[in-house]
């Protein structure tokens, strides 16, 4: 049974790595849920307070997630149309045009946003900016908290 719950811990830590620059995957939830699988194993164990800080920190990333990109919106005068064509960008532009299109994708996508919603295009540019920093900065963010938890599993497997 050990094995069977490696290897489900495995399958979402990737989940969760990839759930981190793909946004119709949710990246630490799935990275947690991968922690949890190695711990109810006989052999691998994380302590209790190990597992409710990073608890804490999956629905603090899960939550800031949605607050990041709309404040990098709103902070460079952005609406809501820049928001959802950064994300669509960004889906375009990981398919069609890898790996570039994960960093062309969500500012163009932000722009095109913005010119529907009737703005100027200096100020589609602006906003699409702000879109597509507060994009990053909350993927990488993911990256950085998914990538924590897969150290964190892979640490525990090979080295405990």
């Amino acid at each position: 049974m050990d094995y069977v719950l490696i290897i489900f811990g495995v399958l979402f830590i990737v989940g969760g790595i990839l759930g981190a620059v793909l946004p119709v995957l949710p990246g630490p939830p799935l990275s947690y849920i991968g922690l949890l699988f190695l711990h109810f194993t006989d052999k691998y164990q994380f302590s209790s307070r190990f597992l409710i800080i990073w608890g804490i920190v999956t629905v603090a990333v899960y939550l800031l997630d949605y607050a990041i990109p709309a404040w990098g919106t709103k902070r460079f005068g952005g609406s809501n149309r820049g928001v959802w064509g950064s994300i669509i960008g960004l889906i375009i532009g990981l398919f069609f045009f890898p790996p570039l299109g994960i960093i062309i994708g969500p500012f163009l996508g932000a722009v095109i946003g913005e010119l529907t919603a009737g703005k100027d295009s200096a100020a589609a540019i602006k906003s699409g900016f702000g879109s597509f920093i507060g994009f990053l900065l909350g993927t990488l963010m993911k990256l950085v908290v998914s990538g924590l938890m897969a150290w964190h599993f892979g640490k525990e497997l090979f080295f405990s």
